[in-house]
Order: structure tokens, then C-alpha cells, then sequence
């Protein structure tokens, strides 16, 4: 049998954001050579994200300690030079750690969130078949957390934790901190909840409480649809912040980072969108863990690798994800109206679904989605956001024509039992989708559908959608008859109000770039956000005059202000019909 692999990292330095890192590796080296590889980018997130960057001090050594010679043979390749009766050899490295997202290692004197595909060389043609150690050296004060399960008990601050393959290995991320934890079980399950606030606030006990018991729900919703998928525990790092938002999913954990006002008492919206991302994390152990597109089960970190599913595996989890949010009762009806108006006028103020279908902005992913601009969003489409538009589309279809006894959630547990990881037949394309689809009860001439809303450079048709579940879409109340209106995003930087973007339809969009300054309009100045609707007040139909500045001059231009009550916000209104309460009737009656 082959030896295990062996990494090795010292978060004992954390004031000095540097991360110890390295790698054993037992021979024989027949070759006289030890190839490795930096993983160039972290599953979950399509973008080249090379952290190879934040790598140095590179060391090679044989079991002796004696130094061995290396080389690049590209910048994210090592070569080492081994003795051909070397036993062996050891690869370590610092990783200055300093990105602080969901998907990077990021270590401070108050954390270390690790990310293996962040940390460390992999040896290239290994053999994972007995798996790898991964030993972790913590201060005392701080614990582990993490889906790895742990090998003994922490020797003068060592953890050594077990990663049965290479997948494991790969998604095996550890958060480690001395912040509030809890667990608790729900069906059988062990679940554990960790929270590190990233200026060491402290965190409402009430509000954990309150998050416990909203995710219990929606964990027992999953449950109910999914079944319980294993006894181990399922881990979630919640990481609060200024203002940052993200979430990664993983096998039997998540990392979920959102503003710390989430978790204060009367931050509604924010809290709301808490919920909502991690039932979306948590559905992602089924819809991208469980069931992957075939170029996933084995990932090459080494290169881009598209996919035309992804719009599925975001966007189906947005729709069901928040489904079950209100199924569950962990939302009540009015938050899941008003995170879909987010959403629906995030759509409307401006998208490229006539330039871009599904299928080509999931496989552009890689060089689009996480590389935007003020003007994507002209000529490209959000795969999360019109995919779960497509996947609202489907469900509701198939829904109207079963009424309402079957719908996409079923057609995902079909494709889970006939291709999740570890079946005969793992993996899906197209073609085993729609054939999940079209076997379901009511979907045997739905795969014509399915295949137009992924190819077709069109948006859904969201009005009739809603109407088939007796909802409509209305304008919000404000804003007078007379009132212009320009289309511009603005933002106060600075003391300065700064043009971010144009929405649809904007008059100004040949006249005025993302990054310009307003500084008045017709001779108004302009310090505030509020005061272009003050400046903009009896001015429809009528022209108006623009001051702005960019790079260090200023430009003038005369448009005709639109009127504001033609572009007010859109809400959703009724009170749905008897489709729409099948669609959200929580499934743990039948379970």
C-alpha cells in the first residue's frame, strides 16, 4: 500500500499573516525528481484565482534536512531534484495570508480560515488511493473546525486530521478560532455552528439562538426532500464582517461570510438574506457536492474547465434554496416577496439576456462573472440570477401540468439517484438532466423547454410565470408624474457623487462614463446622492443640463429627462393561488 501523504501548517504567527506550510512526501523517486503543482483555482469558484501569488520562501529538503535544488518550470510548477535513494522529501513554504474571502486562506491573530487548494503544493501523478494526513499547529486558546475527521487527540497543539482521497483533501477546509460555537443534532445529524467576527465584536447570544433554531428548520426542510444524507457532522463557519458577503459550499460544511449586522437584532433584510444563503450553502451538498457535472468529478485545478450547467447548479439552488427558506417557516411570505422583488428589479434595471443565453454565460464564467464592469451588464447575463428565473420558468411549468403534485425539486432527487458521486453512473450533462426531466411525471415534453431556456439569448417570461401563480408584478408606490429621471447608479465617495452604472434605458449612457463625478445639474450642485432627485423635481419631458467631471475636466451635455413614474421599483403582489401553495406546502408532512 502506498504511504499516506503529509501536510503540515503553523497558524502559531498570526500577527505576522504568514502561514507555514508544507508538504512530505515518501519515496522512492525512481525519476531523480519530485513534480508539484499550485491549484490555480478553488472548486465552487470558476476564476483562475492563482494563490500561488501569495507564496514564498520556498525550502526543499530530504529526510536528513539536507537541502535539495528546485526550479520553476512554469510559475505554478515545482521541480525538485531528488537523490534516487532519497526516502523523503519535504516541500515547505510560507503563504502570506492575507485574502479574507470564503474561498482563500486567510490568517490573523484572531483566526485561520484554510483553504487547502490555497495552502499547498500537490505532488503531480500521486497516489491518493491512502489518502493524506493534514497536521495543523494552533494556538492553545484556539479550536478547530472542520468536516475532516480528527486522527487522536492534539499533541502540544498539533491536529492531525484524516482526508480519506484527494477530494476530501481538496474540500477539507479548517476554521480555527476561540469564537462562540454551538451544536446540536437534528434528525440523528450532528450539526456545528462556529462564528468568528473579523474585528472580535462580540456576537448577540439571543441572536445565535435565533439563527439555531431558523436553520434547524430549514435543515429538517432539506431533510424532508433529500433525506438524511450521513451521521457525520455538518460544519458551519459563519464569518461577520464589515461589509463583505460570500458564500463557498462544501461536502459536509460551508463557509458563509456576511455583514455583522446580520446577526443584530432588527436588521431585517440583512438577516433575511443570513437565512438565505445558508439554506443555499446547505443545498449545495446535494445540487454540486452530491450531484456535479461530469467535468467536476475529478477536478484539474491546473486549467480552466467549463461547464454550460452552472446556470443549474446556482440558479436551481437560488430558487429551491429560498423555496425551502418559506416552506420551512423559517421565512414568512412577506420575506420571500421581498427578497424576490430584490432580485426582480436587480433583473429589470438591466440585463443582457438578449445577447447571452444560460449555456454561454456559464461556460464564459471563468473570464466574465467574477471580472465584471459598470457596463456588463448590458451585453451579459448573471447565471445565478437568470438561472433561477430558467428554473422558476421549469418548476412552475411542470408544476402547472401536473397541478402541482410534481416539480423541479423531484427532478433533482431523480438525478441524485440515478448519477450522484459514488453511483454506477456518476455525473451529469444535458442530456442526463433532461432526460431526469422529461422521465418525471408531467415533463415528457418539457426537454423542448429545458433546452430553449438554456440555448435561447431571451429572458424568461417572468409576468406570465407569476400569473400562473396568482401573483402579478406592479409598480412601488413614489415619485411624482413630473418628476425626471436620468438612470444612473450613483454612490457619495469621497464627498463626491459618483456615477457606478446605467440602467436600462438610461439617457445619459453615451454621454456619461462609470467613475465620472456629478457635480450639478442645471447649475444645482451636487454633494449628495439625494440631491439629483431634488435637482431632477418637475422635470419630465423636459431638458435638462449635466455638469460632470472626469480625469481632472469637467463635461457638459443637455438630454431630456425621462419621466420617473415610467421607471419606478416593481414589487409582487396577490396573495398566490392554489398552485403556488402546493409549490411551498413544506414536504416534511409527507417525509
Amino acid at each position: 500500500m502506498p504511504a499516506r501523504l503529509s501536510f503540515h501548517a503553523d497558524a502559531t504567527q498570526g500577527g505576522s499573516r504568514r502561514l507555514l506550510a508544507a508538504v512530505e512526501v515518501q519515496g522512492p523517486f525512481p525519476s531523480g525528481r519530485l513534480d508539484l503543482s499550485f491549484p490555480r483555482w478553488i472548486p465552487g469558484s470558476y476564476t483562475l484565482r492563482d494563490p500561488v501569488q501569495y507564496v514564498d520562501g520556498i525550502e526543499a529538503t530530504d529526510e536528513s534536512g539536507q537541502p535539495l535544488s528546485w526550479q520553476r518550470p512554469d510559475p505554478h510548477r515545482l521541480r525538485v531534484k531528488v537523490p534516487k535513494d532519497a526516502k523523503h522529501v519535504r516541500v515547505q513554504h510560507e503563504v502570506m495570508a492575507l485574502e479574507m474571502t470564503v474561498r482563500s486562506t486567510h490568517l490573523d491573530d484572531g483566526h485561520l480560515h484554510l483553504m487547502p487548494p490555497f495552502t499547498w503544493y500537490l505532488p503531480d501523478n500521486a497516489d491518493w488511493s491512502s489518502g493524506a494526513d493534514i497536521h495543523l499547529h494552533l494556538p492553545d486558546h484556539w479550536a478547530p473546525f472542520t468536516q475532516l475527521h480528527a486522527k487522536g487527540t492534539p499533541t502540544k497543539g498539533t491536529h492531525v486530521f484524516d482526508a480519506p482521497d484527494r477530494d476530501a483533501f481538496l474540500d477539507g477546509i479548517i476554521e480555527a478560532n476561540a469564537g462562540p460555537h454551538r451544536t446540536w443534532d437534528v434528525d440523528g445529524r450532528p450539526h456545528v455552528l462556529n462564528i468568528w467576527d473579523s474585528a472580535g465584536l462580540p456576537v448577540s447570544s439571543a441572536m445565535i439562538d435565533r439563527f439555531v433554531d431558523d436553520a434547524t428548520k430549514i435543515i429538517k426542510e432539506h431533510h424532508a426532500l433529500f433525506g438524511v444524507p450521513t451521521l457525520d457532522p455538518y460544519v458551519t463557519v459563519l464569518h461577520l464582517t464589515d461589509k463583505m458577503r460570500g458564500g463557498l459550499e462544501h461536502l459536509g460544511s460551508q463557509t458563509s461570510m456576511m455583514p455583522r449586522a446580520s446577526m443584530i437584532d432588527g436588521e431585517k433584510a440583512l438577516y433575511r438574506d443570513l437565512i438565505s444563503l445558508f439554506s443555499h450553502e446547505y443545498l449545495h451538498q446535494w445540487n454540486v457536492k452530491r450531484l456535479r457535472p461530469k467535468v467536476y468529478l475529478d477536478y484539474d485545478l491546473s486549467k480552466e474547465v467549463p461547464s454550460p450547467l452552472l446556470w443549474w447548479f446556482e440558479g436551481g439552488t437560488s430558487w429551491l434554496g429560498d423555496l425551502i427558506c418559506l416552506r420551512s417557516g423559517a421565512w414568512t411570505q412577506e420575506d420571500w416577496n421581498e427578497e424576490f422583488n430584490l432580485k426582480v428589479n436587480r433583473h429589470l434595471n438591466r440585463h443582457g439576456a438578449s445577447h447571452e443565453s444560460l449555456v454561454e454565460s456559464s461556460e464564459s464564467a471563468w473570464v466574465h462573472l467574477y471580472k465584471r464592469t459598470a457596463w456588463s451588464s448590458e451585453r451579459r447575463i448573471n447565471y445565478y440570477l437568470e438561472g433561477e428565473f430558467a428554473m422558476m420558468a421549469l418548476d412552475v411549468e411542470l408544476r402547472r401540468r401536473t397541478r402541482g403534485s410534481r416539480g423541479l425539486d423531484d427532478v433533482m432527487v431523480e438525478a441524485l439517484r440515478r448519477h450522484a458521486v459514488g453511483s454506477d453512473d456518476p455525473g451529469v450533462d444535458h442530456r442526463r438532466l433532461r432526460q431526469a426531466l422529461t422521465s418525471m411525471e408531467g415533463g415528457r415534453r418539457l426537454g423542448g423547454m429545458l433546452d430553449e431556456l438554456m440555448t435561447t439569448r431571451k429572458a424568461p417570461p417572468l409576468e406570465a410565470i407569476l400569473s400562473n401563480l396568482g401573483f402579478e408584478l406592479v409598480a412601488k408606490d413614489g415619485g411624482e408624474d413630473h418628476d425626471g429621471w436620468l438612470g444612473l447608479g450613483l454612490q457619495r465617495r469621497q464627498g463626491k457623487v459618483v456615477v457606478t452604472t446605467h440602467l436600462e434605458g438610461s439617457p445619459l449612457r453615451n454621454h456619461v462614463d462609470a467613475g465620472d463625478e456629478v457635480v450639478a445639474i442645471n447649475d444645482r450642485r451636487i454633494t449628495e446622492v439625494k440631491h439629483v432627485k431634488q435637482a431632477l423635481s418637475e422635470c419630465a419631458g423636459r431638458e435638462v443640463q449635466v455638469l460632470t467631471a472626469r480625469e481632472g475636466g469637467l463635461r457638459t451635455c443637455n438630454v431630456e429627462a425621462l419621466p420617473a413614474v415610467d421607471h419606478r421599483k416593481m414589487k409582487i403582489d396577490g396573495k398566490g393561488n392554489v398552485l403556488w401553495r402546493r409549490i411551498t406546502a413544506s414536504r416534511q408532512q409527507d417525509a
